[in-house]
């Protein structure tokens, strides 16, 4: 059994050396004389030290768990001594507490203080030299001169009054000092005084000036007098000046009311009345009175019909415009691109001018009319380019006039006043007008008497002068193909395009309210003559034959519904009467229309017939070579129209083929059956043709039959060729659909038999290099898309590993290490981690905190209240002394009281 707490203590002094025997006086002597007596001070101060926290357990931390195990690891053994002193880090808490939180606490609600500006008296590490000179440095600069400083050792400037010296050392300084100022006793006396002496320091300081800008000196600074006076001048000056501009504005105005009468009658074409014709002075109060009525209505009508000013827009940058441009072109594509995949267009869309909703299909027996009103729901467009433009090739353009002035006639509608206040929708209907009615009239024709004359209202005849081509410069506007072959008969063709370009400006809407009719109908003739025009003996010129097509596209965008009538017209005529015999009138309409409308779209009013009767001529089997030159056209023209949308053409590809079996001079041995052959008529297939040139395909090819055996295998020749380039315009189009390979594996094998040496015998030069050139483009194209392919097959998944049980060995295992191979979530796992423990000890620390801020408040309050109980105490002690003294004395005086009575 150990023995008690005092029996330990006294048994572990005695083994440090610190109680035992005493030292005599020659070890005490001895230990002096060698210098242990301080070092065994110290030693015994450790022991004690030792011995102390040896007997006060509570001061260690233990683990609460008792020992940990034992474990094998590369790190050094960690004993299981206890670690940690609570109490003492306890301690050193609360003294860091009241140095810092009891402080604020103190401080709270108290304002003052003393703040230290001394130098360096914080700072352990400056010397006391250090010190004084910042000391130093920091008074010089802070020391602010003064010329009133009588430490300072510069020369001052001396006394000064309005920036003036006040020393009478200056050659030019007088004093103005007179007796005479003592005696003015009056206002005015000392008034006139003050005038007169300030005219005298003003000439002493003009002076002063003059002498200073004479020596070069800076100007002096002005008095406060100079300054308002020159204040009071400028506002003067000023005031006087808008006085000015106000009287001349208001003479002006006065000017302009007089005025007014004369500029009233100018603009109601009112002509005065002369001067010999006098007002009857005789006429009655009530004819006056009725007229002036009469006068208030018709210009309270004019008011009424007079259009409200409206506000103009500003003006835009080049930025908007180019933005409002690309905004606007971007509409319109994607408008196209639903009219091509057949997408019906929103009410919105329908507002703007869009696609609108589709006719029901009509009965091809009855006339075929349209009865939409917009002219977007026709869906007019550029069309399609088959030839460079007049103005691409420097030509002025059929639409690139405007009317003059003279155009206007006296009988028109443009000559009284109520004529300009139309309606809004009128005006912006004929709006789309003004931009095909620009430079009609060149400078001869426009002083020009006779055209002149024709144009300002003279009657309407055709006997005028002629210009330089003999081209009368008048015309009546035919409105059926009769009066237009009539009115054409005599005139050349090549100045057919001129002759309309001047009935188009001659009966131009603006001109004439009838005239809009007149046009419409005009539009629809032209389209008839541009059939009729085709189907003559002598071909027109094509320059003749587009011009015609350009003017047609221009009414078509002003005259939309009766246009598109026509073209249903020629072509219902074109499906009835001649479906697979077309002739070169047909051709034309056409082109036209392919021009004139857009082709891309799924379903319109005019293209998609027109489409449809093409392929339905590509179709038939072709007997005469006449057929081979109009299927060869009538793929161009579907090749075409297919350039935008691009949608495959069976009866296109078809007749291509065919094409190029029935010409080959050798039939191939293997027949290919992957598409519909025709088998040729006797004497289509090219015998020999090696000697001829490859020309191009003539509208006489499509119409002439009777034709000799040479022109017959140039033509064969022109129509190979012709289809040669077609399949190579239409392998580019198609390039990018999925069934390439399918659509163009026929052609290539066609062209291997063209190729072959019996085929290439019998062929001229070019047309074996362009067979050639198209074999190799189709090789390169085919291949890329049959790599381009892939076959259908399972989506790829990553093998899945076999799950295994086989633990994992690490050569430098450590337990208390965290082993992830992400290092990423092994980094974040690690931060998670030390957020956590900073978390767990800020919030240990402010519960430490509120401990001790409580602590603290409830040992002032009980301080506080101690303080009051002691004071309350106090005075009611002093309250019942005070009481029982006057008890006492009362209690006394009654006492006596008594006795007197009973005495």
């Amino acid at each position: 059994m150990p023995g008690s707490q005092l029996k330990r203590l006294k048994a572990s002094l005695r083994e440090k050396g610190v109680i035992g025997p005493q030292l005599s006086k020659k070890q005490k002597k001895r230990n002096v004389q060698d210098g242990k007596t301080n070092n065994r001070r110290f030693q015994k101060a450790a022991e004690l030290e030792g011995i102390r926290e040896e007997f006060n357990p509570f001061d260690l931390k233990h683990n609460a768990r008792g020992p940990k195990f034992q474990v094998t690891t590369n790190r050094p053994a960690s004993n299981n001594a206890a670690k940690g002193r609570p109490s003492e880090a306890k301690s050193h808490g609360e003294e860091m507490r009241r140095q810092t939180l009891l402080a604020e606490l103190n401080r709270r609600h108290k304002v003052g203080g003393i703040l230290d500006r001394r130098f360096g008296e914080n700072d352990p590490h400056m010397t006391p030299e250090e010190k004084m000179r910042e000391r130093f440095v920091r008074e010089k600069t802070s020391h602010k001169s003064s010329m009133f400083d009588l430490e300072d050792d510069e020369p001052s400037e001396g006394l000064t009054h309005l920036g003036q010296s006040l020393s009478f050392d200056g050659p030019n300084i007088v004093d103005d000092f007179e007796e005479d100022d003592l005696s003015a006793g009056s206002d005015a006396a000392v008034s006139d005084d003050e005038d007169h002496r300030g005219s005298k320091r003003m000439r002493l300081f003009e002076a002063e000036e003059d002498d200073d800008q004479a020596e070069g000196q800076p100007e002096r600074k002005k008095t406060k007098q100079e300054v308002m006076k020159e204040v009071m001048a400028k506002s003067k000056f000023y005031k006087a000046e808008r006085q000015a501009a106000k009287d001349a504005d208001e003479d002006l105005r006065e000017e302009l009311d007089m005025e007014l009468p004369g500029l009233h009658d100018l603009l109601f074409n009112r002509k005065k009345a002369p001067k010999d014709v006098e007002m009857n002075a005789a006429e009655s109060a009530a004819a006056a009175k009725e007229r002036m009525e009469r006068d208030y209505d018709m210009r309270l009508r004019l008011l009424a019909q007079d259009r409200r000013a409206q506000p103009t827009d500003r003006t835009k940058t080049d930025e908007e415009k180019a933005q409002e441009e690309a905004e606007r072109l971007k509409e319109l594509e994607e408008k196209r691109l639903k009219r091509m995949r057949g997408e019906e267009a929103s009410d919105s869309e329908d507002e703007d001018g869009g696609t609108g909703p589709q006719l029901e299909p009509e009965p091809t027996t009855g006339p075929i009319l349209f009865t939409e009103t917009e002219e977007d729901d026709f869906g007019l467009g550029r069309g399609i380019k088959t030839q460079p433009t007049a103005t691409e090739l420097g030509f002025d353009d059929e639409d690139d006039f405007f009317v003059e002035d003279d155009l206007i006639a006296s009988g028109s509608d443009l000559e009284p006043v109520e004529s300009e206040i139309s309606s809004d929708e009128e005006s912006d209907a004929e709006g789309d007008d003004d931009e095909f009615t620009k430079g009609l009239l060149n400078e001869e024709e426009a002083q020009n008497p006779i055209f002149s004359s024709r144009l300002t209202g003279s009657a309407a005849s055709t006997n005028t002068r002629e210009d330089s081509n003999g081209l009368p410069y008048t015309f009546p506007c035919p409105q059926t193909l009769e009066e237009f072959i009539e009115t054409t008969r005599g005139i050349p063709m090549e100045h057919l395009p001129t002759m309309v370009q001047r009935i188009r400006a001659l009966y131009h809407p603006k001109l004439d309210s009838e005239n809009k009719t007149k046009q419409a109908n005009f539009a629809a003739t032209l389209i008839q003559y541009l059939a009729h025009s085709s189907n003559l003996s002598e071909l027109p010129p094509f320059s003749v034959l587009e011009s015609l097509v350009r003017h047609i596209h221009s009414l078509a965008k002003s005259y939309p519904i009766e246009t598109a009538n026509e073209f249903r017209s020629q072509l219902e005529s074109f499906g009835h009467s001649r479906p697979l015999s077309p002739n070169v009138g047909d051709l034309v309409v056409l082109t036209a229309i392919g021009t004139t409308y857009p082709t891309s779209d799924h379903f319109h009013q005019v293209a998609t017939p027109a489409g449809l009767l093409i392929a339905r001529n590509l179709e038939k089997v072709p007997k005469r070579l006449r057929d081979y030159a109009q299927g060869a056209y009538l793929s161009t023209l579907a090749l075409q129209y297919q350039q935008v949308s691009k949608r495959y053409i069976p009866e296109f590809m078809s007749f291509c083929l065919n094409t190029l079996y029935a010409f080959a001079p050798e039939k191939a041995k293997e027949t290919p059956r992957i598409f519909p052959i025709h088998e040729p008529t006797p004497g289509t297939r090219i015998v020999d043709a090696s000697s001829l040139d490859v020309r191009k395909l003539t509208p006489a090819d499509c119409a002439n039959d009777n034709i000799s055996d040479e022109e017959a295998t140039s033509t064969k020749i022109a129509v190979l060729a012709t289809t040669v380039q077609l399949l190579d315009a239409a392998a580019d189009i198609y390039s990018g659909k999925s069934a390439f390979f399918e659509t163009f594996e026929p052609v290539k094998n066609v062209l291997v038999h063209l190729a072959s040496k019996p085929c290439r015998a019998k062929f001229p030069t070019g047309l074996n290099d362009r067979v050639e050139k198209l074999r190799s483009k189709l090789d390169r194209m085919l291949q890329l898309a049959r790599l381009a392919r892939r076959p259908l097959e399972l989506h790829h998944h990553k093998p899945l590993p076999i799950k295994t049980a086989i633990p994992k060995f690490e050569d430098s295992f450590d337990p208390n290490k965290h082993y992830d191979p992400d290092r990423d979530r092994a980094e974040l796992a690690k931060l998670r981690a030390e957020h956590k423990k900073e978390r767990k000890g800020a919030m240990r620390e402010l519960r430490k905190d509120a401990s001790f801020m409580a602590r603290e408040q409830l040992r002032i309050k009980k301080a506080k209240d101690a303080a009051y109980d002691k004071k309350y105490k106090r005075l009611v002690a002093e309250i019942q002394g005070e009481e029982g003294r006057e008890a006492n004395a009362y209690e006394r005086e009654k006492q006596m009281r008594k006795r007197a009575g009973k005495r």
